[in-house]
C-alpha cells in the first residue's frame, strides 16, 4: 500500500509443486571487451499453480485479481551450493492489497530450470488460515538452511486479522515446515506491514525478522515502531516479538532490513518518517524521509536507544513517459549489502535530488557505519532532452560479489517509444572506488526487449513490485526481476551475470 498522506502512517505491504518450462531459452551472451557473460533471462513463473479464482482466495473483499501474475520477489542463493538459488514471490496480486499467496522458485543447477513451489500454510490458497499474503523474503543461513518470512493479512486492514509468518526448508526450499506466527493479531487499528528476515551470516542459529508495526490510537494519531523476532536455535522455535525502537507519535519506520557484519554486529536499516520533531513541533524539513539504523551487539538482545540518520531520502513518485500514470514503485523503501570480506556497508534508493526526478542514489561507508559518503547518481540512463521522464530511474538493488566488486540493478524508461510505455532491466557495476560517479562505467541490459510497463498489475499504481531480487556469490550475480505484457500481467525472469575479469580491488576499510 502506499501513503494516504505525510500526516498519517504509510503502509507499504500488503504443497504443490511442478516443474516451469523455460519461457525463454537459456543463453550466453559474451562481451570480450568488458568481461561481462551474461546468461540468460530464462523465464521462471507462468500460470498460476492456484487454478482459477473460484478454486481459492476468492473472498469478497473488493479489488481487483491479477490472475497469473507474479510480482515483488526477493532472492537469495545457498552459500553450500551456489547453483540453488530460491526466488519467492507475490503470487496472483489483489489491487487491493497482498495475494493470493506466496510462491518459491527453485533451482539446482545455476537457474536454468526452476521448480515452482507453494510455501504451505499462510493463506487459504496454501492451506492457511488468512485470506492473502505478501512482503515475500527468504535467506540462507550459512549451513545451508533456507528461511522464509511472508506478511499474512485478511481485509480489511486496520481492522482485520494481521500477522507474520515464517517457516524454514532443510532441503533447498523443496519442502519447508509448517509456519510460526511471530506475530497474529486482531487489535483494531493495527497494521503489521513490510517485513524482511535476515538469516545471520555468521552463526547459523540466529535469524532476524523485522517489520513496522502500525498503530492508529481512537484518539488521533499513530505510531509505527519497530518490531523484531529472532530465532535463536536455527528456526525450530522463534521468541515472542517485541519493539525494539520508536520513533515516537505520529511517526515511524518503514523498509525495515538487517545486516549482520563480519564482526557479528547487527545493524537495521530503515526509512525513519519524522513528521514531528522530538519538541512536538511540526518538522519543517519536507519530505520527512531519512535513511537511518541501529545496531545490536549481542546477537540483537539489545539495540542502540536513538537511531543514526545517515542522510535525507528525497524521492518522489515515478509516473510513465507519455501518459503520466503512476508507476508504484520503492519510493519510500532502499536496498543495502555489506561486504562480508571488507566489512563495507552499500545502500541504494530512489532520489530526485539530482535532476528533479527520481533516479538511483548510492551511498557507502568504509568504517563500519561511522561515516558515509555523499549520494551520487549510478544509474547510466542516458540524457532525453526530448521527453525528461525518460531518465527515471527506478526499483534499484544492490549486492556485493568477489573481491568487493558491488552490482546495482534498477529499471529505466530510455527505450520508449510511441509504442507504449516501455522499460528495461539494467544492471550496473562498479569495481572500487565506489563512491566516485565516473566508476560506475560498466552496464549490462538484463531484458532483451523492452516491455510495455502499462500492462503491469494496478495496485494504486502501476505495480511490479516495492523490490526485485538481486545476490552473489563469487564473482557471479544473479537478478530476479519481473516484466509484464498484454498476455500476461507480470512474470519472473532470472539472469546470470559473471564478471570475467581479475581486476581486484586491494584497498583497505579506510
Amino acid at each position: 500500500m502506499k501513503p494516504l498522506s505525510f500526516a498519517k502512517p504509510f503502509a507499504a505491504g500488503l504443497l504443490a509443486a511442478g516443474l516451469l518450462a523455460a519461457g525463454s531459452a537459456w543463453a550466453d551472451d559474451d562481451d570480450d571487451d568488458d568481461g561481462i557473460r551474461v546468461e540468460g533471462p530464462v523465464q521462471v513463473s507462468g500460470d498460476s499453480p492456484f487454478g482459477p479464482l473460484e478454486a481459492c482466495g476468492n473472498f469478497p473483499s473488493g479489488g481487483t485479481n491479477f490472475l497469473n501474475s507474479e510480482v515483488e520477489p526477493w532472492l537469495d542463493v545457498n552459500p553450500t551450493d551456489r547453483d540453488n538459488l530460491v526466488a519467492f514471490w507475490q503470487q496472483d496480486r489483489w489491487s487491493n492489497g497482498g495475494a493470493r499467496s506466496n510462491v518459491a522458485g527453485v533451482t539446482f543447477d545455476g537457474g536454468r530450470t526452476w521448480e515452482s513451489v507453494v510455501v504451505p500454510g499462510l493463506t487459504e490458497c496454501s492451506g492457511g488460515p488468512f485470506e492473502r499474503a505478501s512482503d515475500p523474503w527468504v535467506s540462507f543461513s550459512p549451513d545451508g538452511t533456507l528461511h522464509q518470512m511472508s506478511l499474512v493479512v485478511n481485509l480489511p486492514t486496520f481492522a482485520g486479522r494481521n500477522g507474520m509468518a515464517v517457516s524454514r526448508s532443510l532441503d533447498g526450499g523443496l519442502n519447508w515446515s509448517p509456519p510460526i506466527f511471530v506475530i497474529d493479531e486482531e487489535t483494531p487499528g493495527v497494521l503489521n506491514d513490510k517485513n524482511s528476515l535476515t538469516a545471520d551470516s555468521t552463526d547459523s542459529d540466529f535469524v532476524y525478522a523485522v517489520w513496522d508495526r502500525l498503530r492508529l490510537f481512537p484518539a488521533g494519531g499513530f505510531e509505527g515502531p519497530v518490531y523484531l523476532a529472532r530465532t535463536t536455535d536455527g528456526g525450530v522455535s522463534w521468541e515472542e516479538a517485541r519493539e525494539i525502537f520508536n520513533p515516537g507519535l505520529n511517526n515511524q519506520t518503514i523498509g525495515n532490513q538487517i545486516l549482520v557484519l563480519r564482526d557479528g554486529t547487527v545493524i537495521n536499516f530503515f526509512n525513519e518518517i519524522v513528521n514531528v520533531l522530538p519538541d512536538g513541533t511540526p518538522n519543517p524539513v519536507s519530505p520527512p524521509f531519512n535513511f537511518a539504523f541501529i545496531r545490536s551487539f549481542d546477537k540483537g538482545a539489545t539495540w542502540d536507544a536513538a537511531s543514526t540518520k545517515v542522510e535525507q531520502i528525497l524521492s518522489q513518485q515515478v509516473s510513465t513517459p507519455d501518459t503520466g500514470d503512476t508507476v508504484r514503485d520503492g519510493n519510500l523503501i532502499f536496498d543495502v549489502a555489506v561486504d562480508p570480506k571488507r566489512g563495507r556497508l552499500y545502500a541504494v534508493w530512489q532520489d530526485a535530488r539530482f535532476t528533479g526526478f527520481d533516479q538511483v542514489a548510492f551511498i557507502q561507508s568504509r568504517n563500519r557505519g561511522r561515516t558515509w559518503s555523499t549520494p551520487i547518481r549510478i544509474n547510466l540512463t542516458p540524457e532525453n532532452a526530448e521527453n525528461p521522464l525518460r531518465q527515471q530511474a527506478f526499483l534499484p538493488s544492490v549486492a556485493v560479489g568477489r573481491d568487493g566488486r558491488v552490482a546495482v540493478t534498477y529499471y529505466d524508461f530510455r527505450n520508449d517509444d510511441a509504442s507504449g510505455e516501455l522499460a528495461d532491466h539494467f544492471m550496473v557495476f562498479c569495481d572500487r572506488r565506489c563512491d566516485r560517479r565516473r566508476s560506475w562505467r560498466k552496464e549490462v541490459r538484463l531484458t532483451p526487449e523492452s516491455f510495455d510497463y502499462l500492462t503491469a498489475p494496478q495496485a494504486n499504481g502501476l505495480f511490479l513490485g516495492d523490490y526485485m531480487g538481486l545476490a552473489a556469490k563469487g564473482g557471479s550475480f544473479f537478478s530476479f526481476f519481473q516484466q509484464s505484457s498484454a498476455d500476461d500481467p507480470g512474470d519472473g525472469f532470472f539472469a546470470r551475470v559473471d564478471r570475467g575479469d581479475d581486476d581486484d580491488d586491494d584497498d583497505d576499510d579506510g
